[in-house]
């Protein structure tokens, strides 16, 4: 074993060279967000302080969003380019909205929040709900593309934790760089990509490295993000705001002789609970709509310690999900999974999760 310092790879075809370890600006934010709790509450000083950090020790990528979807992230992002010299480091930012005129005034604002031009600027959290706005002529991605070619962004990226849409984004040609997600658990997205040639001339950002904070409390942080780089992406994205994560992130670090297996990973993780084996492929697809996927992964989040936003997300939908499978008869899942998981005996373990906890009864 030996120790490595901070590497840089491809970013796809653009010519830029990225740090294998990016920065996720979401925990420098300050104050209280809709989709976050108010644990985050860095001044421009301090948040600074940690951008500096990471710098010094090798990284030269770092991922926001819009104001105020990051909070104010990306306005202390422009402010550490601005002291540690824009030409220095590569910004990546992104916006959700999927009509093509408010994507194109949201890359304004977000330049004016900056300071700058993003070097990258994604259409972020495209949905099979909006997939087809945002790829139709006119929608988001277009207006990428015409930022693009009037030098307010340098790349055009396609940000989404569904499988099939980055697939598209990845068949694109007006796609430069894609952004999903994936983990040592969750690496069922990583391992489709890795067989798909398409994949190879894009730029690939990954977050969710640590599961939203939650597997680090189970393996070694060094693990987590080794496991991620050992496919074919441009840069693991790790949410840092301290000066102590972000050494434990990117100051050079042990290589382990070898990367856990699927199934060693749930064996450490049955010593807390009965995890569902799914490594979230998104290979299933139910008739009815239901994202299979999903429900699984928050019933693994619940119990490795997100359990209450875990819980409300379950409330959003899996009664009649679960209604709907107690009723499937054809049940087409079960021969697209891969792992031969038994999907209607996991869904009914989730539903009961979920009603125990605020109903009280099974």
């Amino acid at each position: 074993m030996g120790r490595i310092k901070m590497r840089y790879r491809k970013l796809g075809d653009t010519g830029l060279m990225v740090s294998e370890i990016g920065f996720g600006t979401i925990p420098v934010l300050q104050g209280n967000i809709p989709v976050l709790p108010d644990y985050f509450n860095l001044d421009t000083e301090a948040a600074v302080a940690v951008m500096k950090e990471a710098y010094l020790l090798g990284c030269n990528l770092y991922d926001t969003a819009i104001v105020p979807e990051y909070g104010d992230a990306e306005v202390k992002l422009g402010i550490f380019a601005g002291q540690i010299g824009r030409e220095r480091i590569i910004i990546s930012d992104k916006a959700r909205f999927y009509n093509g005129n408010e994507m194109y005034q949201a890359v304004l604002t977000s330049c004016e929040n900056l300071g700058t031009v993003p070097d990258i600027y994604f259409v972020h959290q495209v949905d099979e709900k909006h997939v087809d706005e945002v790829f139709k002529k006119g929608g988001a991605l277009d207006a990428l593309t015409e930022l693009k070619a009037e030098g307010k962004i340098h790349f055009t990226g396609i940000a989404s934790h569904y499988y099939n849409i980055l697939l598209r984004g990845a068949k694109d040609k007006r796609v430069d760089v894609l952004q999903g997600s994936g983990n040592l658990l969750e690496r069922g997205m990583l391992e489709r990509a890795k067989e798909e040639a398409c994949f190879r001339n894009k730029g690939f950002l990954v977050n969710k490295v640590y599961a939203a904070g939650l597997l680090p409390s189970f393996f070694p942080i060094p693990l987590l993000i080794q496991t991620v780089l050992s496919y074919p992406i441009s840069s693991a994205l790790i949410g840092i705001g301290s000066i102590g994560q972000a050494r434990a992130a990117m100051e050079p670090r042990e290589m382990k002789e070898r990367l856990l297996s699927f199934d060693e990973v749930l064996s450490i993780l049955e010593k807390r609970y009965n995890p569902i084996p799914c490594d979230r492929c998104q290979r299933c697809e139910c008739p009815y709509g239901t994202e299979i996927h999903t429900l699984f992964r928050q019933y693994q989040y619940y119990y490795l310690g997100k359990d209450y936003w875990a819980l409300n997300k379950l409330g959003m939908g899996i009664l009649e999900s679960a209604a709907y499978c107690h009723n499937c008869i054809e049940m087409p899942c079960l021969d697209m999974c891969p792992r031969k998981i038994r999907i209607p005996d996991e869904i009914q373990k989730v539903k009961n999760l979920y009603t125990i906890f605020f109903c009280g009864y099974v």
